[in-house]
């Protein structure tokens, strides 16, 4: 009998430790979150596969209390990629989060900010990069011919470096002019697209409607176009090269009066 009441307290006191070790082998993770920039407020950082998670402080750090059997941080933020971290031994890990690549279409920027396309109401429309670069051609106006709907793009004569007429959405006036108003990097600019190199340039967003008067007035009645520049980023240094060769000729020469002739017609008439 006394053997039996030493057994049943020793498994008593064997089945009261199991959660104190296990609860011992948990351990605290800390870290910082940024990008290239500042600190990440609010990011999400969570045990992969599991509910286990927190956010960043005003700071940029976070703690976390994970498990043995946890093997991989998630964090996360909108418009950033979402990175994954092996735990292993580590007790403090901080992250760099890139610029998410895949949002730049999801964002068209307005006057003096930017909103989710889903969220604007008035007419615009986007050009990429990655579009512009397509185009064998030297102005970015040339590159933007029959990318953008409701935006016309006629060069004035066939005469190689003629000037480029952009209207949006036809003409407005008839004693007025019609050119589009150019917003470059929150700068107006006259001739933004063809004063601009088009190598420099990350997209081009196009204000076709009377929307854009309520942010830039009357000046913005011929619509606006907003054209964002190249900055730089973070990362390894990467270097790239596009050229191209071509040769503008005329289609068909008129056969004019030289200056002798032209004096005499004159004296004539």
């Amino acid at each position: 009998m006394r053997i039996l009441h030493k057994n049943l307290c020793l498994l008593i006191v064997m089945l009261l430790g199991c959660p104190i070790s296990i609860l011992a082998q948990n351990k605290t993770i800390t870290g910082t979150v940024r990008d290239a920039m500042d600190v990440v407020i609010g990011a999400s950082v969570s045990v992969k596969g599991s509910s286990n998670g927190t956010i960043t402080d005003m700071d940029g750090n976070y703690t976390l209390t994970v498990s043995p059997a946890d093997k991989e941080l998630t964090i996360s933020f909108i418009g950033y990629d979402t990175q994954i971290i092996t735990i292993g031994n580590q007790t403090r890990i901080d992250v760099m989060l890139r610029e998410s690549s895949h949002m730049l279409d999801e964002v068209v920027a307005i006057g003096y900010a930017k909103v989710k396309r889903r969220d604007l109401t008035g007419s615009s429309v986007s050009v990429g990069a990655d579009e512009l670069r397509m185009s064998p051609v030297t102005t970015a106006a040339q590159a933007l011919a029959g990318k953008a709907a409701g935006v016309q793009i006629v060069t004035a004569s066939g005469a190689p470096g003629a000037d480029i007429n952009i209207t949006v959405r036809g003409g407005t006036s008839i004693t007025q002019g019609t050119d589009p108003l150019y917003i470059v990097d929150g700068f107006q600019m006259e001739n933004g697209l063809q004063n601009v190199d088009i190598n420099d340039i990350e997209s081009i967003d196009v204000m076709k409607d009377a929307s854009a008067t309520a942010i830039y007035g009357a000046r913005g009645s011929n619509g606006v176009i907003l054209i964002t520049t190249k900055s730089g980023k973070s990362g390894k240094t990467e270097v790239s090269c596009n050229g191209f060769v071509s040769f503008d000729r005329l289609g068909k020469k008129l056969n004019l009066l030289g200056v002798e002739d032209y004096v005499k017609y004159q004296y004539e008439f």
